[in-house]
């Protein structure tokens, strides 16, 4: 067969691929895909968890808001639809009731101005503190390596290869 460098298939290898996905239990390899997808991302969770938790706070209270940003980390998969990927983020729904911007203002996307521990006659700037991408960002490489191995191994099952 001649060199394919876009991995198109032709003829025969095609109607025999396409006859076996119809064979296929169609629920079971979308389970098999989302489970994979879900492990190749999973441990960028902990990590911006542990990041969240790790920021830097002055002052002697503390208001929760480095547990709240470690709550709001989520892992997201879908399979359907343009947007079919893998997320992890930091969810601003899930952050407390006026705080939902909080994630985007520490990372330093936006200005953030806010009263001091409540008084409403005192203001300060908060400086950014970029924590979630740091945490990710070196996650990514083996993240993509495991999401490629996964799609290879799905579609080997569905093919009937075994690669070495």
């Amino acid at each position: 067969m001649p060199y394919n460098p876009y991995g198109l298939h032709h003829g025969t290898e095609l109607r025999v691929i396409a006859k076996e996905l119809r064979a296929m239990d169609q629920r079971k390899v979308l389970a098999q895909f989302r489970r994979e997808l879900r492990a190749a991302a999973a441990p960028m969770v902990p990590a911006a968890r542990a990041a969240a938790l790790a920021i830097p706070a002055k002052g002697p209270k503390s208001t929760g808001l480095r547990k709240a940003l470690a709550k709001s980390v989520k892992l997201s998969v879908r399979t359907a639809g343009p947007l079919a990927g893998v997320a992890v983020m930091a969810d601003g729904r899930k952050m407390p009731s006026g705080e939902g911007r909080l994630p985007a203002y520490m990372e330093g996307e936006l200005r953030w101005r806010h009263p001091v521990y409540g008084n409403r006659n005192a203001w300060v700037t908060q400086p950014p503190r970029p924590w979630f991408y740091r945490a990710v960002r070196p996650l990514g490489i083996a993240a993509r390596v495991a999401v490629n191995r996964a799609l290879n191994r799905i579609g080997d099952d569905i093919t009937g290869k075994r690669r070495i």
